[in-house]
């Protein structure tokens, strides 16, 4: 069986889900303005730089989901991905999911944003499989805690070597989309290694190991 894997944030959407729905919090009244939005702005510049604490960052991203409970998340959740995550999901995925699924491909996104954001924005590229960073929940509460590994750098490697382990066919076959030089560990692992509208690291070590480089900007790309 052939396994496809897509990074979500820059890869299948043009920008990010888990900064975005900060920025949502933010204008919904939901945070404190001034300090939620430069934490968020500060965690953003550190994934970027590949520096982010995931621990940290995940608390202060469930941080209004611990206060308020999904109860009172999910309606507004319901409106983000409508109204933000829709438009910018990129022109191109829908088009290479669809190929591979032609294909006969299993398609999986694995992400470093939480489930809490990024379970409906899968149902909505249609992408069954998903791995995400999970958060902790004890006696049905969010805690602001990770469950498991974190879907961040490494922590990819090791969750998609886990899920392997659980399914029930071995895949002979993997190729793995993403923007993101957080994501090397990962692409170095797979059989097939796809640059998307790469940042600047994972530009020049993607022509430096011949990885093919596209984008899914533009509507009619090549792919």
């Amino acid at each position: 069986m052939r396994l496809a894997i897509f990074d979500l944030d820059h890869t299948l959407l043009a920008g990010d889900s888990d900064h975005l729905w900060g920025e949502y919090m933010i204008e919904r009244g939901l945070v404190e303005r001034e300090h939620h939005k430069r934490q968020n702005d500060r965690f953003y510049a550190d994934y970027q730089k590949g520096t982010l604490d995931i621990a940290a960052y995940t608390r202060f991203a469930l941080e209004p989901l611990v206060r308020l409970g999904p109860e009172q998340l999910l309606p507004m959740r319901d409106q983000f991905i409508r109204d933000v995550i829709e438009p910018i999901v990129a022109p191109a995925a829908p088009v290479l999911l669809e190929r591979h699924r032609i294909q006969g491909d299993v398609l999986l996104i694995i992400t470093a944003t939480n489930r809490f954001i990024t379970e409906p924005i899968a149902r909505l590229l249609d992408v069954d499989e998903l791995l995400a960073t999970d958060p902790e929940i004890v006696n049905g509460r969010y805690t602001g805690g990770i469950s498991g590994i974190a879907t961040y750098r490494e922590g990819k490697v090791a969750r998609l070597k886990q899920w392997r382990a659980e399914q029930a066919e071995p895949y002979t076959h993997l190729t793995f989309y993403s923007d993101s030089h957080n994501d090397l560990a990962l692409l170095r692992e797979v059989d097939q290694p796809v640059a998307v509208d790469p940042d600047d690291e994972l530009r020049a070590e993607a022509e430096k190991q011949g990885w093919p480089i596209i984008t899914l900007r533009e509507p009619l790309a090549t792919l």
